[in-house]
């Protein structure tokens, strides 16, 4: 977390995060948010989650990346999803090179 000061008042910037979530199908869903435990359970709970995930079960978060902000949590978001389930596999086991 780090802060912005200006004249006015202080800004403390949360980190966003890339998560990968297995579900009971085995499949993994990739999303990002700013709290990965309260996205999880909104997953879970089936409000507030994806069309996918609604579908499935969602088992544990088995991936997470740290950013510094919401448009570089969603660049990466991007390349994740364009990953082949091999691939993605392969980063969860931190076997793939982070790219």
């Amino acid at each position: 977390m780090y802060s912005i000061v200006s004249e006015y008042t202080t800004y403390t910037m949360k980190p966003w995060y890339v998560y990968i979530i297995r579900c009971n199908d085995m499949s993994l869903y990739t999303g990002v948010t700013t709290d990965v435990e309260r996205r999880f359970e909104e997953h879970k709970e089936g409000r507030k989650g994806s069309k996918y995930v609604k579908a499935r079960i969602p088992l544990k978060v088995v991936y997470v990346e740290t950013h510094d902000s919401r448009s570089e949590a969603q660049q990466r978001e991007h390349v994740l999803k364009r990953f082949t389930k091999i691939e993605k596999e392969a980063l969860i086991k931190g076997k793939h090179k982070i790219v």
